[in-house]
């Protein structure tokens, strides 16, 4: 007598009759496929989520700004950019902005009774009323130095600086190279100068009048036309400093942002491996249960065998309950996972990004998975003779 055909939503019913009778047992098992494809997708999806956000504030930051910072000369020492080195640079065609920052030897501290020495890593730079544009920085309180604050003792803080000292109020004093200065403003951190986050700035006028400082620009920030980029940075050593443009460094802040997202994605991949050992290890776990199925119902095999089944059929059917459990845990993991990057992009106020590629990943690992793992418990179970399993030896 020739056996009949089992349709697929035969095959699909019959395996999903062998899970609805083992629940808990069910649960568990599709769990821990779960937790793989979440951890998977939660990384690639944080990892994502993460690159957007640097993506888009470079947008609204710009990748057009080159800095222009001394380097060392033929005997070691720190170089010196000439005082004319905004003026000239400022001359190149394709240039829109140019704004400098010069280093003094003076430190800040919350007041005079702070012990000399105890900068908190702070510095003092110079600034010029253009700077704040320059670099795409924002005044979280207070206002931005200008000409009427330039030559006076007033002082704008980084973020970082601010922190140290635990000062944010506009017009509180600091004391700051020997005298007190006035606080006008705080920033918020500057992604594309981070140097500027822990450093107290004065106008250059007051930098000279009250620290002493020489008036040589140690860093200059450059703006440029966005399709010549490349070839400003290639002039701006010789315009910066004719004489020694060998003792000039240029770089592109925006790289180092790239370079860091970079460094973010082999920690990236590290987690993945990690996300990917642990789909392994429910691979094993949907393994031992369609094993301990297969004993289980030795007389259920037994029975169906006597009533015509094939050992296709068979083999077919606890495929078929392998992939199921392993589609559900893939499914779950990926609801699970969505849900853990949108709580943690929220969080930090990115935007929230789950490639498509990850999710679909995710589902075909676990039905690849599933597929290994119910093999060998199906032929197993196909193997039975029917008197073999109805007597249960």
């Amino acid at each position: 007598m020739r056996a009949a055909r089992l349709g697929p939503a035969d095959v699909v019913r019959l395996g999903g009759t062998g899970l609805r009778t083992r629940p808990l047992r069910v649960f568990l098992s599709a769990l821990g496929i779960a937790i793989g494809v979440a951890a998977m997708i939660a990384v690639v999806g944080i990892s994502g989520s993460g690159q957007a956000e640097v993506d888009r504030r470079l947008d609204a930051l710009g990748t057009n700004l080159l800095r222009v910072a001394p380097g060392e000369s033929l005997t070691g020492e720190k170089a010196r950019l000439p005082h004319e080195a905004v003026a000239m640079v400022r001359r190149i065609p394709p240039v829109r902005q140019v704004a400098a920052t010069g280093a003094t030897d003076a430190h800040v501290y919350r007041n005079d009774h702070i012990a000399i020495g105890r900068t908190g890593s702070l510095t003092v730079l110079a600034a010029g009323a253009d700077l704040l544009p320059a670099v795409g920085g924002q005044v979280r309180r207070g206002r931005w130095l200008d000409s009427a604050t330039d030559a006076y003792p007033a002082v704008v803080l980084g973020a970082t600086a601010a922190q140290r000292l635990d000062v944010y109020t506009p017009g509180t004093r600091v004391w700051l190279g020997g005298r007190w200065f006035s606080l006008i403003g705080v920033l918020d951190p500057v992604p594309l100068a981070p140097e500027l986050d822990g450093a107290a700035l004065v106008g250059w006028s007051a930098a000279r009048t009250y620290l002493r400082f020489d008036g040589h620009p140690s860093t200059v920030y450059v703006r440029a036309q966005d399709s010549r980029v490349a070839a400003v940075r290639a002039v701006l050593p010789a315009t910066a400093y004719p004489e020694k443009p060998g003792e000039v460094r240029i770089s592109r802040p925006s790289d180092a942002l790239a370079a860091r997202e970079a460094t973010e994605s082999a920690l990236t991949g590290l987690l993945l491996g990690l996300g990917g050992v642990a789909l392994l290890v429910g691979g094993v776990g949907v393994g031992n249960t369609m094993v301990i199925s297969v004993l289980e119902r030795r007389p259920e095999i037994g029975l169906r065998r006597a009533l015509g089944a094939t050992k296709g059929q068979i083999r077919t059917q606890f495929v078929t309950e392998s992939l199921l459990l392993s589609l559900i845990g893939g499914l779950g993991g990926t609801v699970l996972g969505t849900l853990i990057t949108a709580g943690y992009a929220l969080s930090r106020d990115w935007p929230t990004v789950v490639p498509a590629w990850a999710s679909l990943a995710g589902i075909a690992s676990t039905l690849a998975i599933g597929a290994i793992a119910g093999l060998y418990p199906a032929v197993r179970a196909s193997r039975l003779s029917p008197t073999e399993a109805l007597s249960g030896t």
